[in-house]
């Protein structure tokens, strides 16, 4: 069973990381407030380096790899949200990383006991469903659903990378820290080489927005690489997953995108499936 710290803090990393997606989606500029916002994480986690270990050198091919897959999670990411509504893309993206993490389990030394499973396929049901049904009917532009599709598998990836990384690291916070300071520098030089000095120009018009996506960014990931030391990959996977309940409300309010009954009834499983990996 995974103890109730660990799912409310899995549940507060879900929200922080709607919230940042929503700051992308409404930007002006979202490439650019892609790059601004890893850079700002970047320079918060430079900050606190000195006061954590340099991770154990087991994870640093680990680390690699997900600093790596995360460029073309950035770039896909923004191409996903140039496409389609957030309250369409986001569950698409986020709901289809954590079955294919659930696939890999097993390569990781992972058992499924037959409640993860079922908690992992309710949550993937419930956010996978309403958008497919969206495509099927033709209300769903299908222009970003190669990209949120493409993002999914970066999010697999980085996932599971990140999962056995953390755990090898012996320090989940100086895995975090190093991982967020390196992360903005593959995407950061492929912005400086489209737009040049303008990139500047933007982030400092951009701090206070670029600054809030940073510390949501950090802090909720930070969050979801502690809880996999504790509890199943998987798990702590679909779990975080729930942010399409947050991302979908955020949607609604402020971006004024319709909901809709399928869309309801996909929130319910989700939280179904949460409830139910709660208590595996």
């Amino acid at each position: 069973m995974i103890s109730t710290a660990v799912t409310l803090l899995v549940l507060l990393s879900a929200l922080m990381h709607a919230g940042w997606n929503y700051l992308v989606k409404s930007s002006p500029d979202r490439l650019l407030d892609t790059v601004g916002l890893a850079v700002a994480a970047s320079l918060v986690a430079a900050c606190l380096l000195p006061f954590v270990p340099l991770p154990a050198t087991e994870s640093w091919p680990w680390m690699g790899l997900s600093l790596l897959v995360h460029i073309g999670y950035f770039l896909t990411l923004v191409e996903t949200y140039r496409h389609a509504d957030l309250s369409v893309a986001y569950p698409l993206m986020r709901g289809t990383a954590p079955l294919l993490v659930a696939l890999a389990a097993p390569l990781l030394g992972e058992a499924l006991s037959p409640g993860l499973l079922a908690g992992v396929t309710l949550i993937g049901v419930g956010i996978t469903l309403p958008v497919w049904l969206g495509i099927q009917r033709g209300t769903v532009a299908r222009a970003g659903l190669g990209f949120a599709c493409a993002n999914a598998c970066t999010i697999a990836i980085y996932t599971l990378s990140d999962g056995i990384g953390v755990r090898l690291s012996g320090s989940a916070a100086a895995y975090a820290l190093w991982l967020f300071f390196l992360n903005a520098w593959g995407i950061l030089a492929i912005a400086w080489w489209q737009r040049g000095s303008g990139l500047i120009v933007y982030i400092r018009r951009r701090w206070a927005p670029v600054l809030t996506g940073s510390v949501l960014s950090l802090g909720s990931y930070g969050i979801v690489l502690w809880a996999m030391t504790l509890a199943p990959i998987s798990a702590v996977a679909a779990l975080r997953e729930t942010s399409v309940i947050f991302a979908a409300l955020l949607g609604a309010v402020l971006l004024k995108e319709r909901m809709g009954r399928w869309r309801t009834a996909g929130a319910m499983l989700v939280a179904l499936g949460a409830a139910s990996i709660r208590w595996v």
